[in-house]
């Protein structure tokens, strides 16, 4: 009898136990909790219920308007304008991106000084401001005393209004996305590249492979998880390219380089248009992860995961 009455005494001292190491696990998480909630889900939750409201941001009642704000997004030529630009931008940004990227790691994987050296240089402008980025590309591409058309000038050329061209602005914006972010792209595929057993290449050599054939059967498949996650990330953020839009071409000229975050900005603080905004907040947001999805369920058969 006393050894169950013990048994049965120590289960509630244990569940108790469980219970207060549970509460010490989630109260670690608990800062995190808090920032998440009030920077990421509030406000998405409450751009959600604004989308369906006409409120201005100059008074304070919010009329309800269903899905006005949606049938005007979807049936407006310029979402699908803009929508174009915005995968234009995002898919030359992550091919550019990561094919330097991968050229570069390549190149500099090697244990020297030099190298070393130039690794930090191409890394460097990753801890740039984007800001300072776009200001210091706003010079180089200036059309009338930019570096840029220098050089052209000394190889006999014409002068190009860069930023003022609507078939060369787009392209600008690109240069400076790839620059600020190859550097990145080149550390990550480093790290992977070190990570390849040598065993696979000398295998490989003894059976006569070439090292183009060691390149495409041997360090692309292995590399495929960092590639991946480099392809997301970078597909993420350049699909939300803001700053060096709006420092160097505020969307022009003539459109070319409006993108879906810069009209979201205007849209809600320049045409005072929330309840619009925030309906291509949510529609806007709803095509990342669904796209986001995509890639993680076409690369499950295409990633090669060692082990």
């Amino acid at each position: 009898m006393t050894g169950i009455s013990g048994k049965t005494a120590a289960r509630p001292g244990k569940r108790r136990f469980k219970a207060i190491e549970a509460l010490k696990d989630f109260s670690f998480s608990l800062p995190a909790l808090i920032v998440l909630i009030t920077f990421i889900y509030y406000p998405l939750a409450n751009s959600f219920y604004l989308s369906f409201t006409n409120w201005n941001m100059t008074k304070p009642v919010k009329k309800m308007v269903g899905f006005k704000n949606y049938d005007w997004l979807l049936s407006n030529e310029m979402f699908y304008k803009v929508l174009g630009i915005t995968f234009t931008y995002t898919i030359l940004d992550v091919i550019l991106t990561l094919g330097i990227g991968l050229l570069l790691a390549l190149l500099f994987n090697s244990l020297s000084r030099l190298f070393n050296f130039m690794r930090a240089i191409i890394f460097m402008p990753h801890y740039i401001s984007m800001v300072i980025v776009s200001m210091v590309f706003l010079w180089i591409f200036n059309g009338q005393y930019g570096f840029a058309n220098e050089v052209l000038k000394v190889l006999g050329m014409e002068p190009v209004m860069w930023l003022q061209n609507p078939k060369t602005a787009l392209g600008v914006l690109l240069a400076v996305s790839v620059w600020k972010g190859v550097g990145f792209a080149m550390i990550i595929f480093i790290a992977g590249l070190r990570g390849i057993p040598l065993e696979y290449y000398e295998a490989s050599s003894i059976d006569g492979a070439t090292k183009w054939t060691q390149f495409w059967r041997i360090t692309l498949p292995l590399l495929s998880p960092i590639t991946l996650f480099l392809v997301i990330t970078n597909f993420i953020s350049s699909m939300q390219v803001f700053q060096s839009v709006d420092v160097m071409t505020n969307g022009g000229p003539l459109e070319a380089t409006k993108v879906m975050v810069y009209w979201i900005y205007t849209m809600a603080f320049t045409e005072f248009r929330t309840g619009r905004a925030s309906a291509l907040v949510i529609i806007f947001f709803i095509i990342i992860i669904v796209l986001t999805t995509v890639q993680l369920y076409v690369s499950k058969k295409k990633v090669h995961y060692e082990g």
